[in-house]
């Protein structure tokens, strides 16, 4: 079976507008969550979110592609490019026939698609809408925007599984270099709908936290006092490629992804399995991928985003997995930094278990105060503080509305 390592990594989010920033802030526990400047929420039940700071589309596009990128694309663009750059790629040090892009995005352009109809009710339902609306909105244009910029010919397409989107990408892209169908691809996921459309329909379902007085520390995973997720925006980017490939441009490896896992709750459109089943089968099907045993895991970034049920679900499931192993664990949700970003979630999290074994560091789980007791308090869930340790391995869990469950796994890289 070909090896895939990680040769390039890039990221804009509300932590940090590069991989850089990102990472140092996620080390130190800084929150993402601010109020919301996008639109006014006078009306809305929830005011803050974790937007993409100090950001103007003008520093990186020029006025004509602003008019033909939706935000969710422009972050795809800024976040690929990074990790092109970081992977030392350029148009003469591979062939373009055996690159290809999967990028995901769980809801695509939401705010152009909201605008475009709300300009066509206000003019008298005249249909006189944007030629660049469709094309700016749907989701797999991303992944378009990547290929016609690098000239990658090879297979192109979006996944689309609401929050496990991005992680479907990265392990797609996985196996269709092991089964040699390309060298390298750029993947990954970005998502902007922080918007009056996209916050107004999460408040609809109840699912998003309403604690406005308390908004700096709203995302609490794991916590008793949870009442939801923070919606975040942004995107990340990774370089993977076959290791002889890799190898033949001289490129640093980051690390190996040596495992992915798919399973599906069948139970609920929202609601997680309440005793884990899917994602006990994912976390079993991508160990099962890798072909190493549960305790050879050091780490797992959790889905983890502080509604009620979902982190008890994930939980259980971790506790029958890895059985008396989940005790040696360090466990942790970056959520509660950088919110929840939907369909570039799995993306982002991926590059905090990469960086994790890299740096020998696991970012914490922050505003975690009075533990949720239905939780096991023998759990290290990282609480608060980055802790120091020796990561080989590390599993990356994100799960989606209609019960979609993913995780990938990367590993320390060894000849």
């Amino acid at each position: 079976m070909r090896r895939v390592v990680v040769t390039g990594l890039g990221a804009i989010t509300p932590l940090g507008n590069n991989i850089q920033d990102f990472w140092n802030a996620l080390v130190d526990g800084v929150s993402g969550s601010d109020w919301i400047t996008h639109f006014n929420t006078e009306k809305f039940k929830t005011k803050f979110a974790c937007e993409v700071k100090n950001y103007n589309p003008q520093d990186y596009f020029d006025r004509k592609e602003i008019r033909k990128l939706d935000p969710y694309a422009q972050f795809a663009l800024i976040a690929a490019h990074e990790a092109y750059l970081d992977a030392g790629l350029d148009t003469a040090t591979h062939d373009k026939d055996r690159a290809g892009v999967i990028w995901a995005s769980g809801i695509g352009g939401i705010d152009t698609f909201a605008k475009e109809i709300e300009g066509f009710l206000e003019g008298g339902r005249t249909p006189r809408f944007s030629p660049f609306f469709i094309p700016k909105m749907i989701s797999d244009i991303a992944a378009g925007h990547l290929s016609m910029k690098y000239g990658y010919r090879g297979p192109n397409y979006a996944t689309v599984s609401a929050c496990a989107s991005s992680t479907n990408a990265i392990i797609d892209a996985f196996n269709l270099i092991r089964l040699d169908m390309a060298d390298l691809f750029i993947t990954g996921g970005s998502e902007a709908s922080i918007s009056e459309a996209g916050v107004g329909g999460f408040n609809s379902m109840q699912a998003m936290s309403t604690d406005n007085e308390n908004y700096k520390t709203a995302s609490r995973p794991f916590d008793a006092n949870r009442d939801g997720f923070v919606i975040g925006e942004g995107g990340a980017g990774i370089i993977i490629e076959e290791l002889e490939h890799a190898r033949k441009r001289g490129v640093r490896i980051y690390a190996e992804l040596i495992g992915g896992g798919l399973s599906a709750d069948a139970y609920h459109l929202t609601a997680p399995h309440p005793e884990g089943e899917g994602a006990r089968l994912v976390m079993t099907n991508a160990l099962r991928d890798a072909k190493i045993a549960p305790e050879e895991v050091d780490y797992i970034n959790v889905h983890g985003t502080a509604t009620p049920l979902g982190d008890l679900s994930e939980i259980k499931a971790i506790k029958k997995v890895f059985g008396e192993h989940a005790y040696k664990l360090n466990i942790s949700a970056t959520k509660s930094m950088t919110g929840h970003l939907l369909g570039a979630a799995g993306a982002i999290e991926s590059i905090a278990v990469i960086k994790s074994i890299v740096h020998g560091i696991i970012p914490p789980t922050i505003n975690l105060k009075d533990l949720d007791p239905e939780i096991d308090p023998k759990l290290n869930l990282t609480a608060n503080k980055a802790q120091k340790r020796d990561v080989n391995v590390g599993l990356s869990n994100t799960f989606g509305f209609g019960g979609h469950n993913t995780s990938a796994i990367f590993r320390k890289f060894k000849d």
